[in-house]
């Protein structure tokens, strides 16, 4: 058997005596590896988009105290920080996530109307918002969703605010977003004086000096003038706040959970397999096979049901993506695109289910002796 049937050739054999228990099997684990994609996915394209708020505004660093939506940051810092050499530019920053509708709710971003913020948007009809007046501006999907129009009202918490203007943001997370000033979202939020953050744009580096050089003295010298606080630099805090660090457990739990099934479907079958080879893995014993071979033998079986589970996987998370982004309530918030590093690691992660889920059967199978395994019915 050994000479007319490889090895890679044997294991693949004993995969399709049983095609629907195969088949099944490569289901469950496709099923839990396309949940990693798809929700993983969906995580990190949530991550990016805030990224391109900060890289669209020019935002070097955020200022921060507390956690991201619960902030202790008096607004004067803002003041502080612009008598610093390495500031050019501070704006003070409110988020807020609100109900519009009893079906609809959206970020909010207070503002001030003067902010370097407010340069990277794209009015598309109307005017920018006025501080101190109760005017808001709206994303074009947010406001094609809302179906509200420049001169229109828009009530938050029972207050009532003029739409002034329809911009386009660089990030869907401002697209599908109100920007209201500053002061008018501090009330609303009973914020007074507080800011979730300020944001800074740095003055050039000087020459020999490298990028992230200066960007380390620089946050060295905004912790020493406010201290307290964090100066986090802006790739760091769009992965450092509350809604994607939210949706990211989210992603990871739910994905372990369907993993942790899909390693059961496999340890099932591997278990089945064993059990009903019982003989043959005698006869293979007989023939010189030794423990480890033996061991091998199964642990490659399970690995190729995980390979093969991850590729499919891939395919039914790359659909899943299709699918968020084609929905009105999701398609806001990324893009559907699958990058290598996630596909790298949903094929590592594919495998290792598989080694685990072959483990114990495959150490059982080696321990049987070839005596006992030929007795067996």
């Amino acid at each position: 058997m050994s000479k007319s049937l490889s090895f890679i050739g044997f294991v693949l054999k004993n995969l399709q005596r049983r095609r629907l228990r195969t088949l099944l099997t490569l289901s469950g684990i496709g099923v839990a590896v396309g949940a990693f994609v798809g929700l993983v996915g969906f995580s990190s394209g949530f991550e990016q988009q805030w990224l391109r708020i900060y890289s669209s505004t020019g935002t070097d660093i955020a200022v921060i105290q507390g956690t991201f939506l619960n902030t202790t940051l008096n607004e004067s810092a803002a003041d502080r920080l612009r008598n610093l050499p390495v500031v050019a530019q501070a704006a003070s920053v409110i988020y807020n996530l609100m109900d519009l509708t009893p079906d609809v709710n959206a970020l909010v971003y207070g503002w001030n109307a003067n902010g370097f913020q407010t340069d990277s948007l794209q009015i598309l009809a109307g005017r920018r918002f006025r501080d101190g007046q109760r005017e808001v501006m709206l994303g074009d999907l947010l406001a094609q969703d809302l179906k509200k129009n420049v001169g229109d009202t828009l009530e938050l918490q029972g207050t009532s605010f003029n739409v002034v203007g329809i911009y386009h943001g660089a990030s869907t997370l401002e697209a599908d977003a109100v920007i209201m000033p500053l002061d008018q979202l501090q009330e609303l939020s009973g914020m007074e004086g507080k800011v979730s953050t300020v944001d800074l744009r740095l003055r050039p580096a000087p020459a020999g000096e490298s990028p992230e050089e200066y960007l380390k003295r620089a946050q060295a010298e905004i912790q020493a003038a406010l201290p307290g606080v964090r100066a986090v630099p802006a790739a760091e805090r769009a992965s450092d706040n509350q809604f994607v660090k939210l949706a990211q457990a989210s992603a990871w739990g739910t994905s372990l959970l369907a993993l942790l099934i899909g390693i059961l479907g496999i340890a099932n079958t591997m278990a089945m397999s064993v059990f009903e080879r019982t003989r043959e893995i005698g006869i293979l014993r007989a023939l010189g096979w030794g423990r480890w071979r033996v061991l091998a033998h199964i642990e490659i079986e399970a690995l190729v049901l995980g390979l093969a589970g991850g590729f499919l996987g891939i395919a039914l998370g790359w659909c899943a993506l299709r699918v968020l982004a084609a929905l009105p309530e999701t398609a806001s918030f990324f893009a559907a695109s699958l990058h290598w590093p996630l596909l790298v690691e949903a094929v590592g992660i594919a495998m290792f289910a598989g080694l685990i889920a072959g483990a114990l059967p495959a150490w059982r199978a080696g321990q049987l002796s070839p005596v006992d395994a030929l007795r067996h019915d």
